[in-house]
């Protein structure tokens, strides 16, 4: 990717390149690349990272907690469908 990877931005979980939410649409592409052959081992990453944020978040804004971040760290990671 020129301009280098969308990476997140702690402890405001926002992308570092584009500003968008992370993870953003292209960091989804570059893990679900990297992560090709293992969606568990994405999802166990992602969970860990959700983790982080949410702890980041509440503690920037404790009287607003972030709430659930399920959709925006692990429900876009979907099994890939089988061949048809």
């Amino acid at each position: 990717m020129s301009g280098g990877p969308h990476l997140p931005m702690r402890p405001v979980w926002r992308c570092r390149r584009c500003g968008a939410p992370w993870p953003c649409g292209p960091a989804r592409l570059s893990l679900l690349v990297e992560y090709r052959g293992d969606r568990t081992a994405l999802l166990f990453y992602l969970a860990l990272l959700m983790q982080e944020a949410t702890a980041h978040l509440t503690a920037l804004n404790p009287a607003s907690p972030p709430g659930d971040l399920t959709n925006r760290f692990l429900s876009w990671v979907r099994a890939p469908r089988p061949p048809s």
